[in-house]
């Protein structure tokens, strides 16, 4: 077993093999997010009741929470290979961190954005100087951050270890986004569910929700597979085996 573990481990490390891998996920991902964030899209905007406080512009929330969620689980995956790429010198690593760049960015752009449009109706103001609001904010800072510091960093080696280092140090932000709600008092309501704890509000609201989360995470899947197949072309096209795979798609 443990022979098997440290194989799968050295092949995880391999971009040929793990280009072979992907190629069936990231259709099913693709097709997973579609399927998932129409019917969330629909349930949620059209069929799922409106707030008893809120009105309809609780809906807002079918897009910012899963936006956030994703931001947050993003940057941590970027610790984690930061982490492995600096202990086990994996180029996989790297090629992840450079994949999920873009769209951390993205996402926790949308997340800030549409917590605004949420909060004008709800807080009476576009922008609070929330615990939460401000955690996410520094979150945003530290993906732009590394963004901007993998381009001014033009030897690969010495970029992949820089970004791997501010991507570990910036994981400490992670916890602070999470508990800022129960650390200080903030206009920010606690998780309306979570794995352990039952959920804050009926079926009929957070099932839309679930269903939401489950297409922005595939969605994801299907675009940091689709970047990180792509950067690994650029960066193994000397190789062999990436021009017996482009004669092979020319000859299909």
């Amino acid at each position: 077993m443990l022979a098997a573990l440290k194989r799968l481990w050295h092949k995880l490390g391999s971009p040929r093999w793990f280009f072979a891998l992907t190629s069936f996920w990231v259709s099913l991902l693709g097709w997973a997010a579609l399927l998932f964030l129409l019917v969330g899209a629909v349930w949620g905007l059209a069929f799922a009741p409106a707030d008893y406080q809120q009105g309809n512009s609780f809906r807002i929330m079918y897009v910012h929470v899963p936006a956030a969620m994703l931001a947050q689980s993003l940057y941590i995956g970027m610790g984690v290979a930061g982490f492995i790429g600096l202990v086990w010198r994996m180029k996989l690593t790297d090629v992840f961190i450079a994949a999920s760049l873009p769209l951390g960015m993205v996402v926790t752009a949308l997340a800030l954005f549409s917590g605004s449009v949420w909060g004008r109706p709800t807080w009476g103001s576009w922008w609070e100087w929330d615990g939460r609001t401000v955690s996410t904010l520094v979150l945003f800072f530290l993906y732009v951050g590394i963004y901007a510091l993998r381009e001014a960093i033009a030897d690969m080696q010495l970029r992949a270890r820089a970004s791997a280092l501010l991507a570990m140090v910036g994981t400490v932000n992670i916890p602070i986004i999470k508990y800022s709600v129960e650390w200080w008092n903030t206009l920010h309501q606690p998780a309306s569910f979570g794995l352990t704890q039952k959920p804050a509000m009926p079926s009929e609201m957070w099932l839309p929700l679930l269903v939401m989360v489950l297409g922005f995470y595939a969605l994801a899947g299907f675009v940091v597979l689709t970047r990180m197949r792509a950067e690994i072309l650029h960066r193994e096209g000397s190789a062999r085996w990436v021009g017996e795979w482009i004669a092979g798609r020319r000859a299909i």
